[in-house]
């Protein structure tokens, strides 16, 4: 855990009741090296004064001089109101040296009472401090925090900012130009803002925080470290404002190589906590110096302080997060298969996908929705896991049985969220069968390999596997027999089950039961529910099982994905599992569809050193993400064992249940997830 250590000469800038310019805020400065000294611009408030009529404080923008980055000399005030776009003040600099010139941004402010689209970005250039040689009015939309960075990326200009500022949710982003004068250019930024959610660094965890670039990006070995405003609860005060970090891809910083997992500066010290604006730290500038990371703050909008580091210790500790939260990464042209309106059983939506890797190719299994509500299977291949170029125009498996059928008219009903699982020469497919009536239950239906690869559709008869009058669903099997025995994960209640099975042979006397391992109870705080993604995958280490969990944090709830590691020879042991998602739903097509804030696989293959994750998005289409199998091994090897949730072995056997009491256990809010089941 990184800890910051203040400054012993904090604050480092007050006000100056003699300069009726910075008699009421000195704060938000930001520093640069010229040679052996350091330029320092800051955000300066005066008293109230008249401006176009209103009695207000004018930020204007303030300069001063330092050689150690702590004293400062030679203050007197740079940029200040010249034109209709900062009339109503110039906030919160932040300058950066590139190419001889320094580049100074800064918030304006060009109406009162000010409003969102009145709240942009301006900036100064100058060549020495002594005088502004250019000045332009930047975005023509709401947005605040922008810093160039301190080199060419490819040859082009990059800036950080962050958009929306005061139209949550706010997004920090990159902006590129070919040439210095597209930094200030209207038609440039209109055509960047139409394209804001690719240019996006998603930093946000939570819809109610706030997020706010800080300083100039900072080049280091592993990649640029952005520092930036992270501020919880910023929607449902009261609010926490604090200091975070992430790591960037040196080539594209729309990439986070590694962040910071929660704040490591907050409000504690006295001039941190009381002033103009109480509790309050925001990080606007930072150097380097001796391997030594100075970062530079607002204490409660009225001071300037600063705080220090070593940056090996920060990179460090970033990059030992990324492991254990590394994250699944989407494909940029996602979704891969949406709905198609010109066939009818698949006009209203395509997702929830079972995957299998066969002969070279991926083989998805989806669920379907046709205008009427009626769920059947849809299939797609595709030879790299991306494009499927192959998509039959009628599904390859429907609602055949009393139990699957559409008993209310307009009601959801048929075949639901499948899941494949390759047993020597045979495919499983354990889907929901839902008629509208009786509850969703488990149901099974087999077809050979051969067929399944030929495109011959010959499934066997369904037949129902999990207990009436009971709700079950998001059931697979595994891949290969336990100790001779089939293994079956299944969801009753809001946990995840296993049962050993002979055979599965269920005649209506024999149904799937067995014993929960994984219990809501242990994971985020707020998890409603679990179920399983796909079927586990067999690894080195042990099974890979994905699973996805239900928050009830947000409203609608949420829909996120996360991972578990099983042991080989006794699945019911969980060696490590997850604290963190390693997918949650952040783009428009999980966000909204049929059912908000939904990511939702059914399936996932490891195709080379990449594992590939097929899912639903709210609901409505498919999408895939991808990363190293081995970076998520090692994250869930770097949790370690978590010993609630390990069922030792022997502590139960596999056998006859009574159902009675499983649905009692089902039905009780304080079940134990070691509790046995018969």
């Amino acid at each position: 855990m990184i800890k910051m250590r203040r400054s012993e000469k904090n604050p480092i800038l007050t006000p100056v009741a003699d300069n009726i310019w910075e008699a009421d805020g000195a704060f938000n400065g930001c520093p640069v090296r010229d040679g052996s000294n350091i330029h320092f611009v800051y955000r300066a408030v005066s008293p109230p004064q008249m401006i176009a009529g209103y009695e207000l404080p004018l930020s204007t923008v303030g300069y001063a001089l330092s050689s150690d980055g702590v004293h400062f000399k030679n203050h007197r005030q740079f940029i200040k109101p010249e034109h209709d776009w900062e009339q109503f003040g110039c906030e919160d600099p932040r300058v950066t040296k590139l190419d001889g010139k320094f580049y100074i941004f800064y918030t304006s402010l060009s109406a009162f009472p000010f409003t969102a689209d009145s709240i942009r970005v301006g900036v100064a250039v100058t060549n020495d401090f002594q005088k502004i040689d250019e000045k332009h009015s930047v975005t023509p939309f709401n947005a605040k925090a922008m810093s160039l960075f301190p080199e060419k990326i490819n040859g082009r200009y990059a800036v950080v900012l962050t958009a929306n500022t005061d139209i949550p949710p706010s997004k920090i982003a990159v902006a590129y130009f070919d040439r210095e004068e597209q930094m200030w250019s209207p038609s440039y930024w209109r055509d960047w803002y139409a394209s804001l959610n690719q240019n996006t660094i998603r930093l946000q965890r939570s819809p109610k925080d706030h997020i706010e670039a800080g300083p100039p990006p900072i080049k280091t070995k592993d990649g640029w470290l952005l520092i930036y405003s992270y501020i919880q609860n910023y929607l449902s005060p009261p609010a926490v404002f604090g200091v975070e970090a992430a790591l960037l891809d040196l080539q594209d910083p729309r990439k986070i190589i590694a962040r910071t997992d929660k704040p490591f500066l907050v409000p504690q010290e006295k001039y941190e906590k009381y002033g103009n604006v109480p509790n309050i730290v925001f990080p606007t500038g930072a150097i380097v110096k001796d391997g030594t990371l100075s970062i530079y703050y607002g204490a409660a909008d009225t001071t300037c302080a600063v705080a220090t580091c070593k940056l090996n210790t920060l990179l460090e500790d970033m990059l030992e997060t990324r492991i254990k939260h590394v994250k699944l990464e989407r494909f940029s042209g996602n979704p891969v298969i949406k709905p198609n309106p010109n066939l009818s059983w698949q006009a209203r939506a395509v997702f929830n996908p079972a995957v299998l890797y066969e002969d070279g190719r991926v083989h998805l299994a989806y669920r379907a929705m046709s205008v009427d509500n009626t769920s059947v299977i849809g299939f797609a291949s595709s030879a790299n896991g991306f494009k499927f170029e192959e998509q039959p125009s009628a599904p390859v498996n429907v609602p055949r049985e009393e139990f699957e059928a559409k008993l209310v008219p307009g009601g959801n009903s048929g075949c639901e969220d499948p899941r494949l699982t390759r047993i020597d020469d045979t495919i499983y497919m354990l889907y929901t069968a839902f008629n509208g009536i009786s509850d969703p239950r488990v149901a099974l239906t087999q077809i050979s390999l051969d067929d399944f690869l030929t495109r011959q559709w010959n499934w066997s008869r369904p037949i129902l596997i999990s207990p009436p009058n009971l709700s079950d669903k998001d059931a697979a099997i595994f891949p290969k027999k336990i100790k001779g025995k089939y293994a079956i994960l299944h969801r009753l209640g809001t946990s995840i089950w296993l049962d050993l099975v002979d055979d599965l042979k269920f005649d209506g006397d024999k149904w799937l039961g067995g014993h929960i391992f994984m219990s809501p109870k242990d994971e985020m705080p707020d998890t409603e529910k679990l179920g399983i993604s796909g079927p586990p995958i067999e690894t080195k280490y042990g099974w890979l099982l994905l699973y996805h969990a239900v928050s009830k944090k947000t409203e609608p709830m949420t829909y996120y994905v996360s991972a578990a590691l099983l042991d080989l020879n006794d699945p019911s042991k969980v060696i490590a599992r997850r604290k963190v998602p390693i997918l949650e739903p952040e783009t428009p097509y999980e966000l909204f569809g049929q059912v908000n804030n939904v990511v939702f696989p059914c399936g996932a293959a490891i195709i080379g050193e990449d594992l590939f994750v097929y899912y639903g998005g709210a609901d409505s289409v498919i999408g895939v993400a991808t990363m190293k199998i081995e970076d998520l091994l090692k994250s869930l090897l770097s949790w370690g064992e978590i010993g609630n949730d390990v069922i030792k072995p022997g502590k139960f056997k596999w056998g006859t249940f009574n159902f009675t009491r499983i649905r009692k256990l089902v039905s009780d809010s304080r079940l134990d997830p070691n509790i046995l089941g018969g």
